[in-house]
């Protein structure tokens, strides 16, 4: 049975994150060593649109059940955690920064998959981070005046990506997105929803589809 536990993590400047870690049965756990195990750090939407950790839970569990310790938190601002949320998320990455880090430390394990629709920029912050899968990233003109710059951390990092979107997008078309995914560098792939609306896929009903897709990428790492 799955095993959830909770912590606060310091982000620095006195900012405290709330975190839930979903750890498998003993029984459901491989035998890989601890420097080789992968932890996916799961990564909410945006804060001012009600992104919280709860939305997280389903794709957690979902990986727990399948072997996979993953970790998710609220950012600042949100639930339980201290300080305020931010217009752009620039104050949000170092929150990413700070959970890989400590998720590092604490679960044992150098090599973890960040998972998010807001965690690009982290990607290339942290020496244990070796790829990172988007669940609707905000690739449209809208959202670029607000995210532009994380845009271009994601797409010019080197390590493996995993863009996944729905064809009814509400906030990137299609073709914005395969635009996009041209000008990424080194490994970049994409996995289109077909029918399913960017607030859809972060609803319950998909939680299971995230996960196996989350899984299938960790197992081409």
């Amino acid at each position: 049975m799955t095993t959830r536990e909770s912590a606060m993590v310091e982000s620095g400047n006195g900012i405290n994150l709330d975190v839930r870690i979903y750890k498998p049965a003993p029984e459901d756990d491989d035998s890989t060593s601890d420097d080789q195990k992968i932890v996916v750090v799961l990564v909410h939407p945006y804060s001012v649109l009600g992104g919280c950790q709860g939305l997280m839970k389903g794709i957690a569990r979902n990986l727990a059940d399948q072997g996979i310790a993953a970790v998710t938190f609220d950012m600042r601002g949100v639930g339980k955690s201290t300080g305020r949320p931010s217009l752009t998320g620039f104050s949000e990455v170092s929150d990413v920064v700070a959970i890989c880090k400590w998720t590092s430390q604490n679960l044992s394990s150098n090599r973890i998959l960040l998972v998010g629709s807001s965690a690009g920029s982290a990607v290339d912050q942290v020496d244990e981070v070796i790829g990172y899968v988007s669940l609707g990233y905000p690739f449209g003109l809208t959202a670029s005046i607000l995210f532009g710059r994380h845009h271009k951390a994601i797409l010019q990092s080197l390590k493996p990506k995993l863009f996944v979107m729905g064809t009814k997008d509400g906030f990137t078309s299609v073709k914005q997105l395969a635009n996009k995914i041209k000008s990424a560098a080194g490994r970049a792939e994409t996995h289109l929803m077909e029918g399913v609306s960017h607030f859809q896929m972060e609803g319950p009903s998909y939680d299971a589809d995230m996960a196996n897709l989350i899984v299938t990428f960790i197992s081409s790492l």
